[in-house]
C-alpha cells in the first residue's frame, strides 16, 4: 500500500510490548536498533532492512512532530491490522474507540496479505 510499482513483498509483523520507556523515548529506542541494522532513511516508502513503528501505546493519544500516536495510518492498513487482531483483536483505538478487530472489518477488500512461513496454508494466500 502506498509502495512504487515493482516492490517485492515484504514482511510485515506485530509485537505486544511491556516498557518503562515513554512514548519518545521508546520511538528512540526503536530508531537505535533500525539504525544498528542499517537502515537508511531517505524516502518515506523506499525498500528499508528494518522499520520500526509504534501503533498504539495503551490509551495514549500524542500529536508531536516526531511520533504520532496511535498510528496515524494504521486504520487504513490491513498488513498492519491483520497481525495486530491475531494478537490483541480487543485492542482499542483510542481516537475511535473502536477495537482493531472492527477497525479491520471496515477495510475493503482492495489491499493484499499473506502469511508468511511454515504456518501457511492454501486458504492463506489473500486475507
Amino acid at each position: 500500500m502506498g509502495c512504487p510499482a515493482g516492490t517485492p513483498w515484504f514482511l510485515n509483523m506485530v509485537a505486544e510490548v511491556e516498557t518503562c520507556l515513554e512514548p519518545l523515548e521508546l520511538l528512540d529506542a526503536a530508531l537505535a536498533v533500525e539504525q544498528e541494522v542499517g537502515r537508511v532513511r531517505r524516502a518515506p516508502a523506499d525498500p528499508r532492512v528494518l522499520d520500526l513503528d509504534i501503533l498504539l501505546f495503551g490509551e495514549h493519544v500524542l500529536d508531536h512532530p516526531r511520533l504520532s500516536l496511535p498510528h496515524p495510518r494504521m486504520r487504513e492498513r490491513r498488513f498492519v491490522l491483520t497481525p495486530l487482531v491475531e494478537i490483541a483483536p480487543g485492542a482499542r483505538d483510542p481516537v475511535t474507540g473502536l477495537t482493531v478487530a472492527e477497525l479491520l472489518a471496515r477495510l475493503g477488500d482492495a489491499q493484499r496479505v499473506r502469511r508468511a512461513g511454515a504456518i501457511a496454508t492454501a486458504g492463506d494466500a489473500s486475507v
